[in-house]
């Protein structure tokens, strides 16, 4: 978190984000007022970098330093090579996908995900958005939450999208998906989602951003680099399928016996389309 938020955190922020970086063995030890004077800032500005971190406080900022230094050191996402041995590129996407979905389940915050559910919950219809590979993620959750009889919608093209969302009513939800968070797009479906008065979702990487800014509620997945090759990018849609399936379980848990009943009538649904076009085919 750190690490991702450096370059774009205020100077005195990341003067503080810099030492515990370099010195986190030592700032878990550390006062507010002692990190400001260590990093020749304040403790004021500790407390902001918290917030900038959206992080409940400097306890909580401590206590996830604390937890990275008891684990192994993790490698980086790892490309592929001109030529390279189909089993070598098995392994390294394996470790790759593996390195991702932990990293996801770090970074989903519970509180967050707790207002989400309730809101999908509640929420007479949810509209799904994204660009490119992120409308996969969208088509995907679209398709979860139909088959527990959530009336849901998915688009890629920013007019329907906008026009969808112009008819949005006030307990709908609306959830823009962006790996990078700066998909201009993305953040304007939003932006109009809030005007309608509907409750937006951010699924995003970690990190402040035009997409995330927009969003009442903020999901984000692992900020995993893409490599020249965009093995990365295998690894962002694979964070971003693994947070809707979180949130689905989490939706479809809260209503059980609901959800179990809409699944076997969408799968005997499908099975009487297949029987017919099987009686069809015998014809």
């Amino acid at each position: 978190m750190l690490s991702e938020m450096l370059p774009k955190l205020p100077p005195s922020e990341r003067k503080i984000a810099s030492y515990m970086l370099e010195n986190p063995r030592e700032s878990i030890s550390l006062t507010a007022s002692e990190l400001g004077k260590r990093s020749s800032t304040s403790s004021a500005a500790v407390i902001r970098l918290c917030k900038s971190l959206d992080l409940k406080g400097l306890q909580e900022l401590k206590l996830r330093i604390a937890g990275d230094l008891q684990k192994e050191p993790s490698n980086e996402i790892r490309d592929i090579e001109p030529n390279e041995s189909k089993y070598s590129i098995i392994e390294k996407m394996t470790a790759n996908s593996i390195q991702t979905l932990k990293e996801t389940a770090e970074l989903l915050s519970a509180d967050e995900l707790s207002k989400a559910i309730k809101v999908i919950e509640k929420a007479p219809t949810v509209h799904f958005f994204g660009v490119g590979a992120s409308y996969i993620s969208a088509e995907d959750a679209q398709q979860k939450f139909l088959r527990i009889n959530k009336n849901a919608t998915a688009f890629n093209d920013v007019h329907m999208a906008a026009t969808s969302v112009a008819n949005a009513k006030k307990h709908d939800v609306v959830v823009g998906i962006s790996f990078s968070g700066n998909t201009y797009e993305v953040a304007k479906i939003l932006e109009l989602a809030n005007k309608q008065g509907a409750t937006t979702i951010s699924l995003t990487k970690y990190g402040s951003s035009i997409v995330s800014e927009q969003a009442d509620i903020r999901l984000y997945i692992s900020a995993t680099k893409e490599p020249t090759f965009r093995s990365g990018a295998t690894s962002s849609r694979i964070a971003q399928l693994h947070a809707i399936d979180i949130l689905f379980m989490c939706v479809a848990s809260q209503q059980y016996e609901k959800a179990i009943t809409s699944i076997d009538e969408t799968r005997e649904a499908i099975h009487f389309i297949q029987k017919s076009q099987s009686s069809r085919s015998r014809k």
